[in-house]
C-alpha cells in the first residue's frame, strides 16, 4: 500500500510515523468513552490524535480517526457537534483529500437515519459546503445535491429541484460510473420537463450517446430515456423523432418479451410514422416498417399502414368509418378525443391523408380542375 497522500492545498504529504497500534488502542477507548455518555472527553481525545496522526503523515490513520470522530457524534444524536466536526475537521492545515473523502463518505451513510427533515437540510447544506469546489469528493456532492433535489421535489419544489440538479455537470466526472451519470442526466432532464424547460432539456439530452444502451444490462435506462424524449419531441411536435423513439423502445430486449409493451411500442411507431410529414426518410421507414412480422399481431393497423403504402385515393369518410373508433375511442390513444394534443394529431393525420392523395393524383393527371380535384380529395373549393 502506497504511503504518499496529498492535501488538500495538493502537497505530496509522505508517511513519517505508523499511528496504526495507536488507533487499535485509542479509538475503542474513545468510543466506550462516548457511549457512557462523555462525548466532550472522547472528541478531545480524538482530535488530539488526528491531530498527530496528520502531522505524521499517516492517511490511514487520519481516515480512522475522521470517521471514528463523526460516528460517534452521530451515534450520540449529537447533531450540532456532527456538523462542526465535519466543517472544522475539513479546514484543519494539511488535511490529507483521502481522510476527508473517507470521512463525508461515511456521513453520506447517516443521512436516511436521521429523525427529521430540518436535520436532514441542515446535515446536507454542512456537506454540501465541505465539498464545494473539491474534485475528490465531486461523486459524493453529486449524490448529497440529488438527495436535495429529491427533498426539494417531494415538497413540491420542482423549479428549485430542477435547479440544484443543472449545477452539476456529471458528465466531466472522471471518478464516477458511467451509469450512475447518465442515471443523474435523465434526472436532469425528467425535472426540465416537469418545469417546462424544453430547450434546456435538449440540450441535456445530448449529453447521453444512444450507443451507451446497446449494453444489455442498460435497458431500465433505455427505457427511462426514450420515455422521456418522447415526452419532450410530443411538445416539439416532432412526429418523426417519436416514431424513431417508439422504434427504439421496440426493439428492447426486455419490451420485446412482454406482449403488451410490443404491441403499445409497434402500434404508436407505425401511428407517428404515418403522422410525419413525406420525405424520403419517412418513405424508406414506412416500407420498412410493413416487413415487420409482428404486424400481424395488429391487423387494423396493418390495413391502415397499407393504405398509406398503396398508391390509391384514401376515402377520408370510409377510412373514419373502418378506424376512427380504434384510433380515437379506446384508452391510451395518441388521438383521444377532447384532448388538445389528441385533436390536434387527429387534424394532422386528416392531413396526411390529404398530401396522400395529392401525391397519387400526381401520378396520373397533368392538369385537373380545381372542382375534380376537390371531389377526389373530398375537400370544400373554399378549403
Amino acid at each position: 500500500m502506497s504511503t504518499d497522500a496529498f492535501t488538500d492545498g495538493g502537497r505530496l504529504v509522505k508517511m513519517e510515523v505508523d499511528y496504526s497500534k495507536t488507533c487499535d488502542e485509542k479509538i475503542p477507548q474513545c468510543e466506550a468513552l462516548a457511549k457512557a455518555g462523555d462525548l466532550k472527553g472522547a472528541l478531545d481525545q480524538l482530535l488530539s490524535l488526528e491531530k498527530q496522526t496528520r502531522t505524521g503523515g499517516d492517511t490511514h490513520s487520519t481516515s480512522r480517526v475522521l470517521v471514528a470522530i463523526v460516528r460517534i457524534c452521530f451515534e450520540a444524536k449529537d447533531w450540532a457537534a456532527l456538523s462542526e466536526q465535519v466543517l472544522a475537521l475539513t479546514k484543519r492545515r494539511s488535511q490529507m483529500k483521502q481522510s476527508v473523502a473517507k470521512m463525508v463518505q461515511e456521513c453520506l451513510t447517516y443521512i436516511d437515519q436521521m429523525p427529521t427533515k430540518e436535520i436532514k437540510l441542515s446535515f446536507i447544506d454542512t456537506l454540501r459546503t465541505v465539498t464545494a469546489g473539491k474534485i475528490y469528493v465531486e461523486v459524493e456532492r453529486a449524490r448529497l445535491t440529488h438527495k436535495l433535489a429529491q427533498m426539494k421535489e417531494a415538497d413540491g419544489n420542482i423549479a428549485e429541484a430542477a435547479t440544484l440538479m443543472q449545477e452539476l455537470q456529471v458528465e466531466t466526472f472522471g471518478s464516477m460510473d458511467k451509469r450512475e451519470k447518465v442515471e443523474l442526466i435523465l434526472e436532469q432532464m425528467r425535472l426540465c420537463l416537469a418545469r417546462q424547460d424544453y430547450i434546456r432539456t435538449q440540450i441535456i439530452s445530448k449529453k447521453i450517446a444512444p450507443k451507451f444502451f446497446d449494453d444489455p444490462n442498460q435497458q431500465d435506462l433505455k427505457l427511462r430515456y426514450y420515455k422521456l424524449m418522447i415526452e419532450l419531441d410530443q411538445h416539439e411536435g416532432s412526429y418523426l423523432a417519436i416514431c424513431k423513439h417508439y422504434s427504439a423502445l421496440y426493439r428492447t430486449e426486455s419490451v420485446q418479451k412482454d406482449e403488451a409493451q410490443r404491441k403499445e411500442a409497434l402500434r404508436n411507431m407505425l401511428l407517428f410514422l404515418m403522422l410525419a410529414p413525406h420525405d424520403n426518410e419517412q418513405h424508406d421507414l414506412i416500407h420498412r416498417a410493413k416487413l415487420d412480422k409482428n404486424l400481424d399481431e395488429l391487423p387494423q393497423y396493418k390495413e391502415l399502414l397499407k393504405l398509406f403504402i398503396t398508391r390509391e385515393l384514401i376515402n377520408w369518410r370510409c377510412m373514419c368509418e373502418a378506424y376512427e373508433k380504434e384510433l380515437r375511442l379506446l384508452p391510451g390513444t395518441i388521438f383521444a378525443v377532447g384532448d388538445e394534443m389528441g385533436d390536434r394529431r387527429w387534424n394532422d393525420f386528416k392531413s396526411r391523408v390529404v398530401e396522400h392523395n395529392i401525391r397519387v393524383m400526381s401520378q396520373y393527371y397533368t392538369r385537373i380542375t380545381l372542382e375534380r380535384m376537390s371531389q377526389l380529395l373530398d375537400l370544400s373549393q373554399k378549403g
